[in-house]
């Protein structure tokens, strides 16, 4: 459904937008350009031979994107995953912190990716010194570590930039080549909130330093660079993060909700959450070091795609109904989008080219001397040790993904179970009309939704 909307209303959309004198960033239009061919046998395919009955498959490309696409969204989060528990995140308890940041802020971090790395080396150095007084050490004498994976989107399609932190739940001591771990206790809810107030005053005074941040006896702003008149893409950002319709006769409003009575008397409970001034830090989330599924589980959640197709649908009157994961407090289950607003809805997921948005901090970080002594090496060990020569690359292959997330072995032939391989790249646009045509797959869009049909339904061709 998420294709079909888009390959029906994103020409349209672009049409308008240009006859208005704006357009969207050329990375923002590749994004939706390549989606539309993303699993297309028409544009290109790989050809896979089993070995002892000779049956073939033809396997589409990808994207590749890092937007909105589900199936790419899908191979990088098992891909992102399987990374991290099995070669970076070490057999050591594990916590998740989760800090949310103010709508201005949100606004400054999709628009400066460098004001937001700054920001995030403040969180980290904030949450590292708060583990070493846990422990009773100081700066010189222990050793932290996290991975964050910047999220950049919220449950309603909105434009939600946070972060999520992966930290020990301790400090290493020790520069031999295996650190000694010390655990430090769990947060309190008193800890917390001393936190969080502790990284909006920090925030804000290194937002100040650079520039970003103004104050004077009225207000405080944002200082920033104006953006090309001809640029939708500053516009429509701001409309997504405060939950608002960016086009259309409701331009400006609050977008279309559908509700039910909110729960009486809900509330975060048990859970390790604070607040204070738009800022939100949450630590409600671990996992011990036995507990690696658990672990790789909390690593897919985090790194998982924007989209959850599942939970779109369409109304009578044609417009896109998303359910939200979680309902809201008030009671809001859904949000309704006309055509036109939830394609810029998507366009303002889409980050900056260059953008790394997975980060690693302390210990974690690349080339740090202790490094190799805790990070995981499971696979390395697996595949001979880690002096075998083994590239980070080739821990989770192509085909290993498609095992992993789907329970699928395209290594092996549906038919006989024989070993299947790889005997052709199809590029040249008049070899895949002519394969295609062979085969009776050149009928347009059915041909396309036969592609993009989940690897368990992939017939296989004689």
């Amino acid at each position: 459904m998420l294709y079909q909307i888009v390959e029906r209303h994103y020409p349209k959309f672009l049409e308008t937008l240009g006859a208005s004198g704006r357009s969207l960033p050329g990375h923002v239009q590749r994004e939706f350009e390549d989606y539309l061919k993303c699993g297309r046998l028409e544009h290109g395919f790989l050809r896979v031979r089993c070995e002892a009955c000779h049956a073939e498959k033809l396997v589409a490309f990808s994207c590749k994107r890092r937007g909105f696409c589900p199936s790419c969204g899908a191979r990088r989060m098992v891909e992102s995953a399987a990374l991290l528990v099995d070669r970076v995140l070490p057999e050591v308890p594990m916590r998740q912190w989760v800090l949310s940041v103010p709508f201005a802020l949100r606004y400054l971090f999709a628009r400066e990716p460098a004001a937001m790395g700054a920001a995030l080396a403040v969180v980290y150095r904030t949450l590292a010194a708060f583990q070493r007084r846990k422990t009773g050490y100081r700066r010189g004498e222990a050793h932290c570590d996290a991975v964050t994976l910047i999220q950049r989107f919220g449950s309603a399609l909105n434009l939600n930039v946070h972060f999520h932190m992966l930290m020990p739940d301790g400090v290493y001591l020790g520069a031999g080549a295996r650190p000694e771990f010390v655990r430090a206790a769990a947060p309190t809810a008193l800890e917390l909130q001393g936190l969080v107030e502790q990284i909006g005053r920090r925030l804000g005074r290194q937002l100040e330093r650079r520039g970003i941040l103004v104050r004077d006896a009225d207000s405080v702003y944002l200082e920033l660079e104006p953006q090309s008149q001809g640029d939708a893409l500053a516009g429509l950002q701001g409309h997504s993060i405060t939950y608002r319709v960016a086009v259309g006769r409701r331009q400006g409003q609050k977008a279309f909700t559908l509700q039910t009575l909110g729960a009486r008397g809900e509330g975060h409970g048990g859970e390790r959450l604070a607040q204070a001034n738009g800022f939100s830090l949450h630590a409600g989330v671990a996992a011990e070091a036995e507990e690696r599924g658990k672990l790789e589980r909390l690593c897919r959640y985090i790194s998982r795609p924007a989209v959850a197709t599942q939970r779109l649908s369409l109304t009578a009157q044609g417009e896109i109904r998303y359910a939200l994961k979680t309902p809201y407090r008030d009671g809001t289950t859904h949000v309704v989008f006309e055509p036109a607003d939830f394609i810029l809805r998507l366009a303002a997921l889409v980050p900056s080219p260059r953008v790394n948005l997975t980060r690693f901090h302390g210990v974690f970080a690349p080339h740090h001397r202790l490094r190799a002594g805790i990070s995981a090496r499971r696979s390395e060990r697996t595949d001979g040790g880690a002096g075998s020569g083994t590239s980070r690359s080739s821990a989770l292959g192509w085909a290993q993904r498609l095992k992993r997330v789907f329970s699928i072995d395209v290594e092996r032939c549906d038919r006989c179970g024989g070993g299947v391989r790889i005997i052709a790249c199809i590029e040249d646009a008049a070899v895949i009309e002519k394969i295609l045509r062979h085969l009776g797959l050149d009928g347009g869009s059915s041909a396309g939704a036969m592609a993009r049909a989940p690897p368990a339904q992939a017939g296989l061709v004689d």
